[in-house]
């Protein structure tokens, strides 16, 4: 049986980067069902394709990126689709509110073609866009207790019902670790890493990897400065 192409809404309220990122995705096998110039646009297009996919741009005039991505998953849709939020080199706190809200990740808009064609079929996949040194930057800048800009803590986020091993693996998660990563690192298999991620995303009631990463720094299992790249970046 022939695959189904992936499905992407391309919400950005400037056409030339709409534009570019269509030709770069349907070069890739990637099948653009709509485009949306603002966030209202971007929601009603959601509900009328039923994307897998969504790239939202966080700036648009109007209903902006975020209140459009808490909008769709918040529709109850059984698998509302993964959101990538477009954003420029100076990540604001919008970045992180999205990521609390449920959104699998960001993208800089000038990522390359390979990366953003990658992109979009790893968040399809479960998986999230937390490259560690990015993570890192946006976890330090905003989710400080006494910033003004970082997030309410989200409720009934209860770390007690993890097993030992369930913690080890939500604390190696919020630094960034993939899931090859973290078999290796833990010497498990990745199908055993797969099912200890399943279980706490079920025992924490969240629905994606990113909002694990959020979890933990909100709930302080792992404090701000001592995130670190697997293999000992800066």
């Amino acid at each position: 049986m022939t695959e189904q192409p992936l499905r992407v809404v391309v919400a950005d309220d400037q056409a030339l980067v709409r534009t570019g990122f269509r030709l770069i995705l349907e070069s890739e096998g990637i099948e653009v069902v709509a485009e949306a110039e603002d966030g209202e646009r971007a929601v009603a297009a959601v509900r009328r394709c039923r994307p897998d996919v969504v790239l939202m741009d966080i700036r648009m005039p109007g209903l902006d990126g975020l209140e459009a991505a808490r909008r769709i998953l918040a529709d109850d849709a059984q698998e509302p689709p993964r959101i990538i939020m477009l954003t420029t080199f100076d990540l604001d706190h919008y970045v992180y509110a999205a990521m609390a809200a449920g959104a699998s990740g960001f993208l800089l808009k000038d990522v390359t073609p390979e990366h953003l064609a990658a992109a979009v079929r790893l968040v399809r996949t479960g998986d999230a866009l937390l490259a560690p040194a990015i993570t890192r930057r946006l976890v330090e800048r905003f989710a400080r207790p006494e910033s003004p800009a970082g997030p309410a803590a989200a409720p009934h986020r209860e770390l007690g019902t993890l097993t030992p091993r369930e913690l080890e693996v939500t604390g190696l998660l919020a630094r960034g670790l993939s899931n090859a990563e973290l078999a290796a690192r833990l010497g498990l298999s990745e199908a055993t890493v797969k099912t200890h991620v399943a279980r706490i995303l079920g025992k924490l009631g969240l629905r994606d990897r990113a909002q694990v990463v959020v979890a933990a720094y909100e709930t302080g299992l792992v404090s701000v400065g001592s995130v670190a790249d697997p293999a000992g970046g800066r």
